[in-house]
């Protein structure tokens, strides 16, 4: 499903209602480049997975992770400044992989095979200064008719 963005307010609403309906155990990756809106995008499923809209999203680029607490645990993951699979084995980020939480992944395509199947694809494109393309994607059926039955 592809969805228009014109400001960043957009995007976090957009992420906003995809968080509305992720459920525990759901991994988002989010794929763009940088400044593309990931990090917006992820303050908006934050708020839909009732993270408190005080709490302030932002980007785990430095500390590769970031958790927040809603109605489950939402982490927040930066694989920029990794540069192997080893890498993320060894900073243990596969644990946080669980049927408990949220997970969103920014710079999925750094290492995609720690993704699991079924996991939501967020790519977002550039089109002009505040414009942006989202496109909502997953090889998971079941979400894929919560996506499409939703308000989304």
């Amino acid at each position: 499903m592809k969805y228009l963005s014109n400001s960043d307010i957009e995007t976090v609403d957009i992420g906003k209602r995809l968080g509305l309906i992720l459920s525990r155990g759901d991994v988002v990756a989010l794929s763009g480049v940088l400044g593309s809106g990931k990090t917006w995008f992820t303050k908006g499923i934050g708020l839909g997975v009732g993270v408190d809209p005080d709490e302030v999203i932002v980007s785990p680029s430095f500390s590769i992770v970031n958790e927040y607490e809603g109605r489950c645990l939402l982490y927040h993951m930066d694989l920029y400044r990794l540069d192997s699979y080893s890498d993320i084995i060894s900073a243990g980020l596969d644990d946080y992989f669980n049927d408990q939480s949220v997970v969103v992944v920014e710079w999925p395509e750094r290492c995609p095979d720690m993704l699991p199947s079924g996991y939501i694809n967020v790519r977002i494109e550039i089109l002009g200064e505040n414009e942006r393309s989202l496109e909502i994607n997953s090889d998971d059926p079941d979400f894929l008719k919560k996506l499409t039955d939703s308000i989304l």
